[in-house]
């Protein structure tokens, strides 16, 4: 991005801002990296502190119906404490460990609609603006590529994908906000379920895979949700046969769900704190691992930008993720990020 000009708290004239990242897309837990370059204004300036914040676009559902915005997930100090001369330009490099349970946002190069950025924060003489806002992008971790691989190969094709406000009880989340995958069944799983919705939980020792299988009610029936929840752990990723091992996670999911007529769970290898049934942090917007019977849990929200993002039905391997973004999420994520610069630059 082009330097900007801090017109807000720190005033005309003062020190400009511009965000570079590195090259590449990050993955979730590992280093962002990049460099703050900064260029002195009218006159010379103490710099207190240089901040970056990882926002996301996040949907939340309220009395009023649902709502999208912009939410930070993580602060970081990777500067600050020198005096910054007149005109004069300076790079402060910055290296910083993202969280493990960052969203994913493109999958082999191919966008998903899901909205991150970096934002940059300069403290001047006691005054705060944020002055620079660059795109983040993150690519899935190889466990969580490996399961994704085995459904585009089992059939599953992607929907979509969003972030929801609210957290997924008796897992180990530690963001205010989870990631949706939505996926189209494969054709032998067609007449049980209209879609599979998939929520990875990264920590550093594995990733929890929240599985949900989706089926609305005929005229005669009423619709429900069935619940699943693996754990694998980062040195799995070439041990195992994941074809073999995600149909069998989707096909307890969707046994579970044709045995009972409400919410089901169920759960191997957890290592997470919580247990099955765990509502301790019950609030609108969470989706709950419960018992069988359980009907606890907010209304579902609806697809947000990332429903723009369609892959058809030959599923998620190489070269099958939807061929082109689609020119509404570009324009969106433009929107999105002009949107918010425009913002930083009055506080």
């Amino acid at each position: 991005m082009v330097f900007k000009r801090l017109l807000g708290a720190i005033g005309v004239g003062g020190p400009s801002v511009d965000t570079v990242l590195d090259g590449g897309a990050a993955q979730p837990g590992g280093a962002l990296t990049g460099q703050v370059h900064l260029r002195g204004g009218g006159s010379e300036v103490e710099i207190e502190h240089i901040g970056l914040e990882l926002v996301a676009r996040v949907e939340a559902e309220h009395e009023g119906g649902e709502s999208e915005g912009a939410l930070p997930f993580a602060r970081f100090t990777v500067g600050g404490g020198f005096r910054l001369g007149e005109e004069e330009r300076r790079s402060v490099p910055f290296s910083v460990a993202l969280p493990w349970e960052t969203p994913l946002t493109e999958l082999y190069g191919q966008h998903l609609g899901i909205v991150l950025g970096v934002r940059t924060e300069l403290a001047v003489a006691g005054a705060r603006d944020k002055g620079d806002l660059d795109q983040l992008a993150v690519r899935p971790l190889p466990v969580q590529e490996a399961v994704l691989e085995a459904l585009g190969q089992l059939g599953f094709g992607f929907r979509s994908a969003d972030l929801e406000y609210g957290r997924i009880a008796g897992t180990g989340q530690q963001l205010p906000f989870y990631q949706e995958i939505e996926l189209t069944p494969a054709p032998r799983y067609a007449h049980m379920v209209n879609e599979i919705e998939l929520t990875f939980l990264a920590s550093p020792g594995g990733v929890e895979i929240v599985l949900e299988a989706d089926k609305r009610g005929g005229p005669f029936s009423s619709g429900h949700d069935t619940l699943a929840r693996f754990t694998v752990g980062h040195h799995d990723v070439h041990t195992r046969d994941w074809n073999a091992e995600v149909d069998g996670w989707v096909g307890q999911l969707a046994e579970l769900r044709a045995a009972h007529g409400a919410r089901t769970t169920y759960g191997t290898h957890a290592p997470y704190a919580g247990h099955h049934g765990d509502h301790h942090g019950d609030h609108h917007g969470s989706r709950y691992v419960g018992h069988h019977g359980d009907h606890h849990g907010g209304h579902r929200s609806g697809p947000g930008i990332g429903t723009a993002v369609a892959a058809g039905a030959a599923g998620l391997a190489v070269g099958v993720v939807g061929g082109m973004v689609a020119a509404e999420v570009v324009d969106e994520i433009g929107d999105f990020f002009e949107g918010e610069e425009d913002e930083g630059g009055e506080d």
